[in-house]
């Protein structure tokens, strides 16, 4: 017995993932998932709900967000392995569906962020080279993600940081036109200070908060690189804390240029607000450039969204949670492209009957369910000693960030239906699927986790 439990050890350890990310490295990983679309396609959609203060939201849905990173680094620390969500909550509650629906709505959510960015594609910004309607351009773009996911690409740490740097220099153009318009005196600061709720100040910075969730979420996903960090006990926490803190600081920067340079009724209606504020900088910078980075930057969060949803249900289906037709790779392409159809049929009728916003809403209202399980789960995991260090939330933290999950969840930040609609019918598809792979299958006894979040991505 002994020694087939050392050969299955040795095995486990030749295929392990090698742990070659340094802290820097992590920290850039940890910036670039959640610069993207969020602030490039919703600032005025945000505005909308606050008025001028377009900055106060961004800056209370980082704070929440740490909340939830204290979670997420006690355990990322704890088990560092790269599942995720799925696993601590399988650890805490060990119930199979549980963990299965965590997971299908970690992945319905990357389908519904990618519709929402896809819908940013086909707006504004797509319209500086040409003039579609919205719901074509969003199409066409999704057609194209779909034959690159097809195709095989794979995404490494270092294109990640590529594009990384690409998002944050469109998002320091629009803080050097802020910092230039200060010193010449341009534009109205004092609109930056300014309250125009449609629902009073405080379901109206309620409102903004929930959407603006959206433009801060991605620090989750860096736990998937927990098993390839050099020392993620130590490293995980000072990336994830760091890497919070700079995209908020460089949001609320781009939230006060925005909202100092142009009025909060253009930044509402337009689906490419930030190329309003290059439009009227005094500091010149060509349009269709800008136009271009955001494009990358949104085209960037949707194809990973994409890449994510579709290996998550071909992981499913090979776990054989959901069924099996899933896993079906193509034979040259080596794809699951059986799983890339379904994804991208979803993100289709998603595409065609929600606009940005919705959309970006009902991708917060699922994780903020999974965020309101995690942060429940590091309390349950307490039990549960640890052999070596490791960050230890302070207790209020997880259980002041379930609460507040739970909060923002509620039809109390004024989420319209459709949005609860849209995502009830989503986990509906999954539970579906579930029952039907258990009346052909019966077998949902044993989940990997790590099969779930990775699925082979």
């Amino acid at each position: 017995m002994e020694t087939g439990a050392h050969t299955e050890e040795q095995g486990a350890e030749r295929h392990s993932l090698r742990r070659v990310i340094g802290r820097k490295v992590l920290l850039l990983f940890v910036v670039g998932d959640i610069l993207g679309a969020g602030i490039y396609a919703l600032a005025g959609k945000v505005a909308g709900h606050v008025g001028g203060a377009l900055w106060v939201p961004f800056l209370v849905a980082f704070v929440l967000a740490a909340l939830t990173a204290t979670a997420y680094a006690e355990l990322v620390g704890k088990y560092p392995r790269a599942a995720g969500a799925a696993l601590y909550v399988n650890k805490a509650f060990a119930v199979p569906f549980v963990t299965f629906i965590v997971a299908f709505a970690v992945m319905m959510s990357g389908i519904t962020s990618a519709s929402a960015a896809a819908r940013a594609f086909g707006g504004d910004y797509l319209a500086e080279f040409v003039s579609l309607p919205t719901v074509v351009g969003a199409l066409i773009f999704l057609g194209l993600i779909t034959l690159v996911n097809f195709a095989g690409i794979s995404e490494s740490v270092r294109v990640n940081v590529v594009l990384t740097l690409i998002e944050a220099f469109g998002l320091l153009v629009i803080i050097a036109i802020g910092v230039y318009a200060l010193i010449v005196g341009d534009g109205e600061p004092a609109r930056a200070l300014e309250f125009h709720p449609v629902h009073g100040a405080f379901l109206g910075v309620l409102g903004g908060t929930a959407l603006a969730f959206y433009a801060l979420l991605g620090f989750e996903d860096s736990v998937n690189l927990a098993e390839e960090a050099k020392d993620p006990q130590r490293d995980f926490p000072r990336a994830l804390f760091g890497g919070l803190v700079v995209a908020a600081l460089i949001y609320m920067a781009v939230a006060f240029t925005a909202t100092m340079l142009v009025d909060t009724e253009t930044l509402r209606t337009s689906s490419g607000p930030l190329l309003e504020v290059v439009r009227v900088a005094g500091l010149s910078f060509p349009p269709k450039l800008f136009a271009l980075i955001a494009l990358l930057a949104v085209g960037n969060t949707a194809l990973i969204n994409m890449l994510m949803a579709s290996r998550l249900v071909y992981g499913m289906a090979r776990e054989r949670i959901v069924p099996r037709a899933f896993a079906i790779v193509h034979p040259t392409r080596a794809t699951p492209w059986v799983a890339i159809l379904f994804t991208v049929a979803i993100a289709v009728v998603l595409v065609s009957t929600g606009d940005v916003g919705g959309l970006a809403d009902t991708t917060v209202l699922l994780l903020l369910c999974v965020f309101t399980l995690v942060n429940v789960s590091v309390l349950v995991l307490r039990r549960e000693r640890s052999e070596h260090a490791h960050f230890r939330a302070p207790t209020w933290a997880p259980v002041l960030g379930a609460v507040v999950c739970a909060a923002l969840a509620l039809p109390i930040t004024g989420r319209g239906l459709d949005v609860y609609v849209r995502a009830a019918v989503l986990i509906a598809i999954g539970v579906v699927l579930w029952l039907v792979n258990r009346i052909v299958v019966g077998r949902l006894e044993r989940i990997d986790p790590a099969h779930l979040d990775r699925g082979g991505l």
